[in-house]
């Protein structure tokens, strides 16, 4: 059973592993959305955008509705959003490392 989860949980990792499909997660943290207006917002081509989704459905990140004509998206569960979060603060915290790592040797070689 461990094992199972820890495949599950790197699925998750593997779906959140693309620019295009966290770009699509953030327009959906606006509330569900109507794919033709996810397209414009994360500037990919209509196949591309759908694909990208396509592996963040299989993933259960999110999932679709057909309104009429519209294809809906939206995400399964809000706990994304803070795993997105934690990964934006380790991003960040490791860029002001890398620059204060810079700072100091440029320092060093005055």
């Amino acid at each position: 059973m461990q094992e199972e989860i820890q495949e599950m949980r790197a699925a998750v990792f593997n779906a959140l592993a693309h620019p295009l499909r966290i770009k699509i997660l953030e327009k959906l943290r606006e509330g569900p959305c109507c794919v033709c207006n996810i397209i414009p917002c994360v500037g990919g081509e209509q196949s591309n955008v759908s694909h990208h989704l396509a592996i963040l459905r299989k993933s259960n990140i999110v999932r679709s509705e057909k309104r009429g004509i519209e294809v809906w998206y939206e995400v399964t569960d809000p706990t994304i959003f803070d795993i997105l979060d934690l990964m934006s603060s380790c991003v960040l915290t490791n860029l002001k490392r890398s620059k204060n790592i810079l700072e100091s040797t440029t320092r060093s070689l005055q």
